[in-house]
C-alpha cells in the first residue's frame, strides 16, 4: 500500500469519498461544507455518513445538496425547528401539569399582589389622586370573592383535577395510539409506567422534515409524497439509473441493528466496487457479511428510506426505527431495531475504505478536543445535557476513527470547525459564549461554507497547484483491495 501523503496533495484521479459524521444540528455544516466543494468542483465518487450525515449524503448522491443550503432550504428554513422536539404526549403533560401547578398557586399569587397594590393604593392617596381608593376597594373584593368559602374551597380542587385528568386521558390516548400502530413493531417487555413514558425525543418530524425535501427534489412538491417504502424504491432507483451522470455519486450509509448489536452499511454502489464490498475477507468474516451488509442495488430498494430514518434515530433519547427484511433476504424476514451510534465513524471509514475509496474527505461539526483554559458554562436543560455527551463521545470516537483508519487511504483530509457552540439537538440556534449573542443553524452553514473553503478548497487544492494534474500513484481504475490494504496496515 502507497504510504500515506504527508503534504496533503489532492489527486483527482483517485476514487474520492466524501464522508459527513453528526448527529442532529450538525447537518447544518455538513451542508456549508458540501456547498464549498460543490462550487469548486471538487470529485467526489462516493458519498458517505452516519446520524444526520447519512441525510446529507441521500441528498448530495442525487445532485440535491442545493436543497440542503440554499436561502430557502431545509437547514435555514423556520420548519427545522420543529425537529427534534419533545414528544407531543410529554409537551401535552408538560402544559397540564403547569395549569395544575398554576392553580393550586392562584390564591398564594393574589396575596403576593396584595402587597403590591395596596401599597401603590395607599401611595396614590397621598398624592391626591382618587383613583388609589377605588383601587384598594376593587382589588380588596376582588379578595374575598377568591378566599370565599363556597369559591376557594369548591373550584380549585375541580380545576386540579381536570387538568390531572386531561393528563390522564392524554397518556391513555398515547398507549392506544403505540398499541394500534401498524405491523413491523416488536413486542417490548416492561411495566406499564414505562410504555407511558417512552422516549422523550420525537423524530417523526426530523424524518418528515428531510423526506419531504428529498422528495422534492425527485418530483417536486405538487406531486404528493408515497409511503417510505416507495418513496426509498423510487430514489434507488433514480440513483441507480443515473450514476456516472454529473452530479450522481454512489451512497453507503451506516446504521446500528440494536438487536443483532451489528452496525449495518446500506450501500448502492458501481461495478466492479460492489462485489469486494458484499462479499468480505476469508473467513468469519465473509460468512457474516450478508448479515451487515443491504445492497440498494439488488431487491433491497425499500430499504433505502428505512436507513434514511434510522440515521435520525437516537440512543434512548428517540424511538428506534423498525426495518422488516425481505423473506429470501440474510435475516430471513425478521424485523430489527436501528438507531444512529454516535462511536461508529471508525467503522464508516472501515466501510469506504471495503468500497474501494482511496482518498477521503472527512466532514465532522465536532471541534477538536479543547485544552486548559477552555471552560465554559454547563448546560442545565435535559437536551442541552444531552447534546454534550453526545458530542464528547463524537469527538473522541472521531480521533480514534482517524488515528485507527488513516493507513486505510492515500490520503485523509479532515474539514472541523474551531469552534461551534450549537449542539446537537440546538436547531433553534443557541446562546455562545464567545460571541455573547445566539448562534443560528443559517450561520452554522455559513460557517461549514467558510471552512470547507478555507480548509480544503484553499489550504489542499490550492496548494497542490500544478500537482493536481499529476499522473496518480495509483490509479481508480486498478484499486488495491480492502484485504491488502487491512494488511499492509497491520
Amino acid at each position: 500500500m502507497a504510504s500515506i501523503d504527508t503534504v496533503r496533495r489532492y489527486v483527482p484521479q483517485l476514487r474520492t469519498a466524501l464522508v459527513l459524521a453528526g448527529t442532529g444540528a450538525a447537518g447544518a455544516y455538513h451542508a456549508g461544507v458540501l456547498r464549498a466543494l460543490v462550487e469548486a468542483g471538487v470529485k467526489i465518487d462516493l458519498v458517505a455518513g452516519r446520524g444526520i450525515g447519512a441525510v446529507g449524503a441521500m441528498f448530495a448522491a442525487v445532485d440535491g445538496g442545493s436543497r440542503l443550503w440554499a436561502q430557502s432550504g431545509l437547514w435555514r428554513s423556520p420548519g427545522v425547528r420543529r425537529t427534534y422536539r419533545w414528544r407531543p404526549t410529554l409537551r401535552g403533560a408538560a402544559w397540564m401539569l403547569a395549569a395544575a401547578f398554576a392553580t393550586t398557586l392562584l390564591p398564594v399569587a393574589a396575596l403576593a399582589l396584595a402587597a403590591v397594590v395596596f401599597p401603590l393604593g395607599y401611595f396614590l392617596v397621598l398624592i391626591g389622586v382618587e383613583a388609589g381608593g377605588a383601587l384598594s376597594t376593587a382589588y380588596g373584593g376582588w379578595l374575598r370573592a377568591v378566599f370565599a368559602p363556597s369559591v376557594l374551597p369548591v373550584y380549585l380542587p375541580r380545576l386540579v383535577v381536570i387538568a390531572v385528568a386531561s393528563l390522564l386521558a392524554l397518556l391513555a390516548l398515547d398507549v392506544i395510539e403505540r398499541a394500534l400502530r401498524p405491523r413491523g413493531r416488536r413486542p417490548a417487555r416492561g411495566g406499564l409506567w414505562w410504555r407511558l413514558l417512552g422516549a422523550p425525543i420525537d423524530r417523526a418530524q426530523a424524518v418528515a422534515w428531510f423526506s419531504g425535501g428529498l422528495w422534492q427534489i425527485m418530483h417536486g412538491s405538487r406531486v404528493q409524497r408515497p409511503n417510505a417504502d416507495e418513496l426509498g424504491r423510487r430514489y434507488a432507483e433514480l440513483l441507480e439509473e443515473n450514476l456516472g451522470q454529473p452530479g450522481f455519486r454512489e451512497l453507503l450509509m451506516l446504521v446500528h441493528d440494536v438487536d443483532a448489536r451489528r452496525d449495518v452499511a446500506f450501500a448502492l454502489l458501481a461495478e466492479p466496487y460492489r462485489g469486494e464490498f458484499l462479499q468480505g475477507q476469508p473467513g468469519a468474516d465473509a460468512a457474516a457479511r450478508p448479515l451487515e451488509t443491504v445492497d440498494l442495488s439488488r431487491g433491497a430498494q425499500r430499504h433505502a428510506m428505512d436507513a434514511f430514518a434510522a440515521a435520525l434515530c437516537l440512543p434512548v433519547a428517540t424511538d428506534p426505527h423498525h426495518v422488516t427484511f425481505e423473506h429470501d433476504s440474510a435475516w430471513q424476514g425478521e424485523t430489527h431495531r436501528f438507531c444512529d451510534r454516535p462511536g461508529s465513524t471508525a467503522r464508516l471509514l472501515e466501510e469506504v475504505a471495503r468500497a474501494g475509496v482511496q482518498q477521503v474527505i472527512l466532514v465532522s461539526a465536532v471541534p477538536s478536543a479543547s485544552g486548559p483554559h477552555a471552560l465554559g458554562a454547563a448546560r442545565r436543560d435535559i437536551r442541552g445535557k444531552a447534546g454534550e455527551y453526545l458530542l464528547g463521545v463524537e469527538t473522541v470516537s472521531l480521533q480514534e476513527a482517524i488515528d485507527a483508519r488513516r493507513g486505510l487511504f492515500q490520503s485523509l483530509f479532515e474539514v472541523r470547525p474551531a469552534h461551534n457552540p450549537v449542539g446537537p439537538f440546538d436547531v433553534a440556534g443557541c446562546y455562545d459564549e464567545r460571541s455573547d449573542r445566539t448562534q443560528t443553524l443559517a450561520e452554522l452553514v455559513d460557517r461549514g461554507y467558510q471552512d470547507g473553503s478555507r480548509q480544503f478548497v484553499d489550504a489542499v487544492l490550492g496548494a497542490s497547484g500544478e500537482l493536481i494534474e499529476a499522473p496518480p500513484v495509483e490509479r481508480a481504475d486498478a484499486p488495491v483491495s480492502f484485504s491488502a490494504r487491512l494488511a499492509g496496515q497491520d
